[in-house]
Formats: C-alpha cells, sequence, structure tokens
C-alpha cells in the first residue's frame, strides 16, 4: 500500500511523510513595511471653536502644533453624540447601520439601536492587525452596553475583542477625573493615586499611552501601531487643577457674548470661517451676558474656566505624547489626528452646576448654593458643568449643541498631520466630511484594503467616503453622497453643498416638524433658512432623507426616553432582589450594582470583629459627589446617605462588640420619604428619616466591599479598608421601586 499524507487544509507549504518530502511555511512579517503609525486622539464635548487654532483664547500649543504641520478641517462632521461618532469612527460605517443609532447604555430591540457595534463591522483595530499593527486603546471606550461592563462581561464588546491588543481607559460615558472607574485590559482596577496624592485621569492616561509606545519599541519596533487616545475631556464632570482654572478664569470675565464675538473674528483672520460670516442669535433661553446680575457673573466665569482648564490641562500632556514620538524618532512617521466627537454639551442647562447629583436626585441647587461654594469648583468633591451660554460660546459660530443636529452639534474641528502625504502645513480644508470617512482614508492613504471578512464573519461595506485626495491637493474633487444625521429625533442631511435639519421636542408628533433648508457653500453657519424659496429642494431633500433612513437602519423613529430605559432595566434586572457580595470581590461599575432607587431595601454584613476591635468600611457605592457607605469607626456602625453631597449620617448608639455578627441598615420607603434603621444583629440601634433618598442615580461611580477607593463618599481617608473579617454583604431589594425614568432619563442624557 502506498501511503500520501495529506496536508492541512489552508497550509500553504506541503507535509509528507518525511521532512526532504516536506516544504515548511512562515507567515510573512513583512507586510507591514513602510506603514506609518496612527494616533488618534479623540476629545469629548469639545466645541468648534475651542482649539487655539480654531480662533479661541485657551491654550492649545500642542494641537495647534499638529494644525501646523499639517491641516485644519472647516467641515469635519459627526453624529451629534459621543457613543455615535464612537462607533462611525472606529468602523467607517454610519452609528445606525452597526448597530449603535443613540447611547450604548440601552438596546431599544431594533437592529439600529443595539447599543453595541455589530461583529459585521470591523473596527479600524481588527481591519489593521493582519497588516502587521499593534493596537492600542486608551481612554474612553462607550461602545459596550454597560449592563456587560462588570467583572462577569460580557467581554465581546470591550476594546480587547474588537481588535485591540491592550486597553486602560474607562468603559462609561464619564468618570471622575480624580476617582476614577478605570478598566485594564478585561479587569476592573483601582486609579494608582487620589486627589489628596495629585493624581488626574488625564495625566495617567497620558502615562499609560507613553508607556505603552516605549513597550511597542522595545518589543517590536519595525511594527506599526495604530493608538485611539480619547481623553474624559472635556466631558462634565469639569475637573482641572486649581491652578488653571485661577489662569483660565481671565479668558472669560467679559462673558460669553463677548467671547462668540471675540472668537468668531479670530475665526475670519484664520480662515476658518469664510469672510462675512455673522453670529447666529443666541441658542433659545440664553441670556444677554449684560442681563447676567453681577453678583452671578463670577460663578459663571468660574464654571467655564473649569472646563477651559480642562482642556489646557489635556493640551500639556498631550505635548508628552508628542515629545516623546519625537524623541524616539517615530513623529516623522506618525498619522495624528485631533478631533471632538460632538459640539459642546447642553446639559448645564441655563444655570450650570457644581454638583449635578444633588439635582438628579431632586435636590435643587440654587444659585445661592452654587455661589457659596464657587470656590469648589473643579475639584474632587464637584460634579461640575457651564450654563448653556458657555455651550453656545464653544460652538462659535454654530447653532445649538450637542444632541441636536444643527451644526452646533455635529460640525467639530479636526486637525490632521502626515509627513509625506500632506505638504501644506499650516493649510485650511473646507470641504464636507465626516467621521465614518476617517477610516476608509486611512486605508486609502496606507494601501490596505477592506477585508470581505473579519474572524470568519462577512463584512457589511464601509460607508465612509475616503477625502484622501484634498490631503495633498486642496482642489481635489471628493465624490461624496448625501449623509443623514439623526439623533433623539433631531434629523438633517447633506447633500451637495445644501442641508436640510429639523428640530425636534420629543413627545410631539415627528409630522409636526418643521425642517429647514440652508445652503452651506453660501450660509456656513445655517443663518438664513431658505425653505419658504426652496420648498421643491426642501421636499426632495427631506424624501431623500427617509430613504437614507430606511437604507441604514435608523427607523423606527423613537424620540422615547423614559421608556426606553424602563425597558433595557427591566430585561437586565429582571427578577433579581438579592445580591451576595463575597469577601474577595472586586469593583462593580453602577450598572451591574445593585438598584437602590426609589425603593425599600436591606444591606446585611456578616462580619467578624476580633477583641480588639476594628474599623473600616463595609461597603461603599459613589464617591465625594453622591452615594452611600456602611462602615465601623470608633468602634461604632457609621451610615452616611450622600445625596449630592448631603451627608445624612446614621450612628448606632452602642458600639459593635466583639464576635460574629450581622449588622446593617434598612430602608423603608414610604411615598416621598424613606426611613433607615440601623442594627447589630436583631437589635436596632438607631434611626432616621427622611425625604432625601435616591430619586434618580445613586453615583457613576461603583460599588466595592471592604474599602472606599478614590474620592470618599464620607468623612474619612480612602481607602478606610475594614481591619476585622468582612466575610460577605447581602443587599436584599423590595419589590415595591416607582422609578422616575423621565428623571432618570434625563440624568443620563447629562452623562453621555
Amino acid at each position: 500500500m502506498t501511503f500520501t499524507p495529506k496536508t492541512p487544509k489552508g497550509f500553504p507549504g506541503r507535509s509528507g511523510k518525511t521532512l526532504a518530502e516536506s516544504q515548511p511555511h512562515w507567515d510573512s512579517h513583512n507586510s507591514s513595511d513602510g506603514k506609518p503609525n496612527i494616533l488618534m486622539v479623540l476629545l469629548d464635548d469639545v466645541g468648534f471653536a475651542d482649539f487655539g487654532c480654531y480662533g479661541s483664547e485657551i491654550h492649545t500649543p500642542a494641537i495647534d502644533s499638529v494644525a501646523q504641520q499639517g491641516l485644519r478641517f472647516s467641515g469635519f462632521h459627526t453624529t451629534a453624540m459621543c457613543s455615535t461618532t464612537r462607533a462611525a469612527l472606529l468602523t467607517g460605517r454610519n452609528h445606525h447601520s452597526v448597530g449603535v443609532g443613540c447611547l450604548a447604555n440601552f438596546d431599544s430591540g431594533y437592529p439600529g439601536y443595539r447599543g453595541k457595534i455589530t461583529k459585521e463591522a470591523g473596527t479600524i483595530a481588527e481591519l489593521l492587525r493582519p497588516h502587521g499593527y499593534r493596537n492600542y486603546m486608551v481612554g474612553k471606550w462607550h461602545v459596550t452596553p454597560l449592563t456587560e461592563t462588570g467583572p462577569t462581561g460580557p467581554f465581546d464588546g470591550w476594546p480587547l475583542a474588537r481588535g485591540f491588543d491592550r486597553f486602560y481607559g474607562f468603559l462609561d460615558a464619564e468618570t471622575d477625573q480624580f476617582s476614577p472607574e478605570v478598566v485594564r485590559d478585561n479587569t476592573h482596577v483601582t486609579a494608582p493615586g487620589t486627589y489628596s496624592t495629585g493624581y488626574h485621569l488625564t495625566e495617567d492616561l497620558i502615562d499609560n499611552s507613553i508607556t505603552y509606545l516605549s513597550e511597542h519599541t522595545a518589543g517590536a519596533p519595525d511594527a506599526p501601531w495604530f493608538m485611539l487616545l480619547a481623553p474624559g475631556a472635556c466631558h462634565a464632570p469639569h475637573q482641572a487643577p486649581i491652578e488653571l482654572i485661577d489662569k483660565c478664569e481671565q479668558y472669560f470675565l467679559d462673558g460669553w457674548d463677548a467671547c462668540r464675538e471675540r472668537r468668531l473674528a479670530k475665526q475670519i483672520e484664520l480662515g476658518i470661517v469664510p469672510q462675512g460670516t455673522q453670529l447666529p442669535d443666541r441658542n433659545d433661553w440664553v441670556f444677554p451676558w449684560a442681563d447676567i446680575p453681577t453678583e452671578h457673573k463670577p460663578l459663571f466665569t468660574r464654571l467655564m474656566a473649569a472646563y477651559a482648564a480642562m482642556l489646557e490641562h489635556f493640551d500639556q500632556n498631550f505635548a508628552r505624547v508628542l515629545a516623546h514620538l519625537d524623541a524616539s524618532g517615530q513623529l516623522e512617521n506618525t498619522v495624528i489626528m485631533v478631533m471632538s466627537d460632538n459640539g459642546a454639551s447642553q446639559e448645564g442647562g441655563p444655570h450650570g452646576f457644581i454638583n449635578a447629583m444633588g439635582p438628579f436626585n431632586l435636590i435643587p441647587e440654587s444659585i445661592e448654593e452654587k455661589l457659596s461654594r464657587i470656590s469648589d469648583i473643579g475639584g474632587p468633591d464637584t460634579h461640575s458643568n457651564f450654563p448653556w451660554g458657555w455651550a453656545m460660546a464653544a460652538n462659535t459660530p454654530l447653532k445649538r449643541y450637542k444632541q441636536n443636529t444643527h451644526s452646533g452639534g455635529i460640525r467639530d474641528p479636526f486637525v490632521i498631520s502626515w509627513p509625506g502625504v500632506i505638504a501644506d502645513k499650516g493649510g485650511l480644508r473646507h470641504n464636507f466630511c465626516h467621521a465614518l470617512d476617517v477610516v476608509p482614508t486611512l486605508l486609502d492613504v496606507i494601501g490596505i484594503e477592506a477585508p470581505s471578512h473579519v474572524n470568519g464573519i462577512k463584512q457589511m461595506p464601509i460607508e465612509g467616503t475616503s477625502f484622501a485626495p484634498v490631503l495633498s491637493q486642496e482642489s481635489a474633487a471628493v465624490q461624496r453622497g448625501p449623509q443623514y444625521f439623526e439623533m433623539f429625533g433631531h434629523r438633517g442631511i447633506w447633500d451637495n453643498g445644501w442641508k436640510a435639519v429639523a428640530y425636534h421636542q420629543p413627545g410631539t408628533p415627528f409630522d409636526d416638524d418643521v425642517w429647514e433648508l440652508y445652503h452651506l457653500s453660501e450660509d456656513f453657519n445655517e443663518c438664513h433658512n431658505v425653505a419658504d424659496t426652496e420648498p421643491k429642494r426642501l421636499q426632495k431633500m427631506i424624501d431623500l432623507w427617509w430613504k437614507e433612513a430606511d437604507k441604514h437602519n435608523v427607523l423606527p423613529l423613537d424620540d422615547r426616553f423614559a421608556p426606553r430605559f424602563a425597558e433595557n432595566a427591566e430585561r437586565h434586572t429582571g427578577s433579581r432582589t438579592n445580591f451576595t457580595f463575597w469577601k474577595g470581590m472586586g469593583h462593580l461599575p453602577s450598572d451591574v450594582a445593585p438598584d437602590l432607587r426609589s425603593r425599600s431595601y436591606t444591606i446585611t454584613a456578616h462580619i467578624e470583629v476580633p477583641e480588639s476591635g476594628c474599623e473600616g468600611v463595609l461597603v461603599s457605592h459613589g464617591d465625594a459627589t453622591s452615594g452611600y457607605s456602611l462602615f465601623i469607626r470608633d468602634g461604632y456602625l457609621e451610615h452616611d446617605l450622600n445625596i449630592g453631597g448631603s451627608h445624612q449620617m446614621l450612628k448606632s448608639h452602642i458600639p459593635v462588640p466583639a464576635g460574629s455578627h450581622q449588622v446593617g441598615v434598612r430602608m423603608k420607603r414610604v411615598g416621598n420619604e424613606g426611613t433607615l434603621t440601623m442594627f447589630i444583629d436583631d437589635i436596632e440601634v438607631g434611626s432616621m428619616t427622611t425625604s432625601n433618598i435616591f430619586w434618580i442615580l445613586i453615583s457613576w461611580s461603583g460599588l466595592d466591599i471592604g474599602l472606599d477607593r478614590g474620592t470618599t463618599v464620607s468623612d474619612y481617608t480612602s481607602p478606610f479598608m475594614f481591619t476585622g473579617n468582612l466575610i460577605k454583604v447581602v443587599i436584599d431589594l423590595d419589590n415595591d421601586q416607582t422609578l422616575d425614568y423621565h428623571g432618570h432619563s434625563r440624568a443620563t442624557m447629562a452623562r453621555d
């Protein structure tokens, strides 16, 4: 019998009976030769006019240096929100097409609204990996459903499952800059510092960015890399070093009206906007600065200063990355892009917030209280956001804000440098382009074709259009089709220099929306509505919007806030009412922690107290701005119900004796009040009644047992680890929850 070995399927070589009859094969490692490194910097909630090179008084020399070596775009567009822009930017497809039509916070049950990027849409990291790239993600992710961000995942939507080799950052929409929710790769970890030790998340993210790049050079110096650097700046909470806030305050003493005028004049001088561009009327409900009471102006100025300082602080740290690239000889072979994910945020309302956590739980923050806390703005016990007037100025000279499909929500700064490709250093480009066009542009210039399959899954077509021709030639033409916009029912569509846009009031019929029409080629910032004089063109644009919406999974239109959150919460938690946390458990994000809002519940800690006594935290959820903590101090059991910084303390009237005990608190909700009873075993040791309970949210910082990380819920020093034996913590929920989903949706909107 003659035996002929079979070569394994897919093996390019040959397997014979002996080495002499065989042919080995090794995969080539030369596919990356000559390919550039790619650094993509994605800022958060930064307005069109906030970079120095776009007319701002905010100092951004590092970002400006990228523009000086490359190009600034005045027609770069996003999707009006952060999850959605990230989905488009990562995949080169429309956000609804890939399943992230709205927030990553919920799954609406329709293909366009899953809150998670479909596997049929490979990310840029997944597309680059087969070509020798190592991929690094640092900062904000927020394209994973928040109910999937706990220690058990599932992890298939986390960065490492979507093409990135390393990840250090946060999965949620925002995090406290002094007490962040930090993940390394697939594990929640504790930030390496606190406010008292000088820690700030931006600095930490930059440290890790430089570490990844240094380790890359040590391990694979000839391989190209891709890094997505997505800081928390400048999403609320606006937190920055106090000395920078002091410095930035001087920029804004003359108010938002003067700031808009100054920025527009500079933009015209720089060529960012056309000669003759005028400011539109103030956005709805924005007060003239002259009408602001004199005693209130320092408050509003300080809130803007915290925002500006956050951006300056990032720029100072971004300079460290550029310096590292320069010193390591990589700068000349690195594409650098800096952009924002949407326009400046409107979530601060007409007066802004110093700590938004109180208002989110029905404890109003009066002007008088804000004024009394001016010196706290930007610090560790604040969750500050600026008022509408400053958001309007940040978006100069555009209308409206983040969430809206008018230009203030979707037209953003974008700078790019690319040595060897961009020769027009310091140049300007005014053509329309969109976040989803970035991936095809990169692939085009690098010379990579989008694959038909990724990880064995057939891929949907790339929907963006490469704008590579205009990188090297200002007059180059890019044949781009129409681009739709939609967010919470706000709609818009661009086509060949024209734009139709409709502002939608939630809860009203979509057919009642009033469409506006602008010729952007002649009307940069939507000041001249020609809907009445061009009715046929407008109708054609509206018809085109419906066609594109149908094509890209935008439908059904859904402006519901509260019901979507209610449905998602019910699907996730179901009938679960018992949570047991054993000693050794790690950190739990808020969205997978027990939901104590607007209900009765019991918290029981099973502990062993030594004869010498003990102290420390048994369970804590939150941070200095809001949350709850159960702890032992000086031998007594204490509970802090911290609602927006209002510390409602309950202390046992007897100490906790040595031995094994079950200690805790019982909350009984009756209407709008809650009665908190403290117990040691079967003995009631204290009680209090309050109308300030968790109605809408607990905190955007998560839960720990045995310690309180970061900025603490109560007045002890972090981490205040429990020194006795903590066996477990049990939380039992009653079925009497009555949630204000309308309020919860407003809070979540501010969160994104």
